[in-house]
């Protein structure tokens, strides 16, 4: 199967496309959907939206799975990254692939086995399952593996989380 893992963010979106099969990863792209400071918000959303279009397009995915939004202090830090959420979700609906949403904690608890994982354990483990000699970089796009890997070892233990927004 191919999953599309996402990490939204309005200035930086990270994507990572596995393939998982019999137990193992492999990995087929990842990086950044990245907007400038100075865009208008309407321009940035747009350029995630179509950047997302793009990777199902190109790489057929069965499932999208994107980081639900946690708790942040910063409420217009948050309503951003709701607005990257939003766009994520309307393209893979649009596009007719199945959406499951996780949480940092089921990421962690999926990558590394401990819901209270530091981001460098998740990074250590994301080389690891994807047999890389280095850690993805930039941090959004390693994050975006994860989410991919987690939402491949909920499919395999029979756990997974349908979105139910759309």
């Amino acid at each position: 199967m191919i999953i599309l893992g996402i990490d939204p963010g309005t200035a930086i979106t990270g994507y990572g496309v596995v393939e998982y099969l019999g137990n193992h990863y492999r990995i087929v792209e990842y990086g950044i959907i990245s907007s400038a400071k100075t865009e208008k918000p309407a321009s940035r959303l747009n350029k995630i939206y179509n950047g997302i279009k793009q990777l199902i397009d190109t790489h057929k995915p069965d499932y999208v799975a994107v980081e639900e939004l946690f708790f942040n202090k910063n409420v217009k830090t948050a309503l951003q990254v709701g607005q990257a959420r939003g766009v994520v979700l309307l393209a893979a609906q649009r596009k007719e692939v199945a959406i499951y949403e996780y949480t940092p904690l089921q990421v962690k608890q999926a990558v590394v086995g401990y819901g209270r994982a530091e981001k460098k354990q998740v990074q250590f483990m994301v080389k690891a399952l994807l047999n890389l000699a280095e850690i993805p970089r930039p941090d959004d796009a390693a994050d975006a593996l994860a989410i991919a890997i987690c939402h491949g070892n909920f499919c395999s233990s029979g756990l997974m989380m349908r979105s139910e927004t759309i």
